[in-house]
């Protein structure tokens, strides 16, 4: 098995929070009376929040971070669930011996109670938040982060998310990129991006380690 290590984002691939990202945003945007556009915050996921805050109202990005974090909070138990099979191939990939991560644009506090909620801390060897690096996927400063903490080669890793960013971000780093098709970007647009391999179902990934 020449794999030491797997990463995955967070939202969208291992844990569906998607309908209450969106949720969220959309209480923000009519909070701050902003006009909402089918895609125009949908095609930004993934990119951290802060970034996402200044495209839509500039010197306004406290407030707009302000409610943003308070109204997912408030739904954050209710709405957050892991994908099926999520803990189950976890568990699984632990049991080979493979180091684990998550790699995400999401802040350290949210990403924190997330991963506690759904069970997955006690499962992760490393955990890089928007909040630990200067430049955010699809640069590859992040997954070089948590690489640097696990001891292992890009070329010895791969790396796992359901959007174009992630599977830049695999690349740019040098280390196996695979989407998933359950999360935020469809197989079509992933497939633009000639990744390593697509996964349709967990059990897919047996075919890359």
């Amino acid at each position: 098995m020449k794999t030491k290590a797997v990463l995955f984002d967070l939202d969208g691939t291992l844990v569906d929070t998607l309908p209450l990202i969106i949720q969220t945003y959309r209480k923000v945007f009519h909070g701050m009376k902003i006009p909402w556009g089918d895609n125009d915050v949908v095609k930004l996921i993934g990119l951290p929040l802060v970034e996402i805050a200044r495209r839509f109202v500039g010197k306004n990005e406290p407030q707009f971070v302000e409610l943003y974090q308070y109204y997912y909070q408030l739904e954050h138990d209710r709405l957050t669930r892991l994908f099926p099979g999520t803990l189950e191939i976890i568990k699984y990939l632990k049991n080979l011996g493979l180091k684990l991560g998550i790699v995400t644009s999401k802040g350290k506090p949210v990403t924190l109670r997330t991963i506690a909620y759904t069970g997955l801390d006690c499962l992760m060897d490393v955990v890089v938040t928007a909040h630990d690096v200067v430049k955010p996927k699809p640069d590859p400063e992040p997954l070089f982060k948590a690489l640097a903490s696990l001891e292992t080669a890009a070329d010895r890793s791969i790396f796992i998310g359901d959007s174009r960013l992630d599977i830049l971000t695999g690349q740019n780093a040098g280390a196996r990129a695979l989407g998933v098709t359950w999360g935020l970007d469809d197989k079509e647009e992933l497939e633009k991006l000639a990744p390593d391999g697509l996964l349709d179902s967990w059990e897919e990934i047996n075919l890359y380690l």
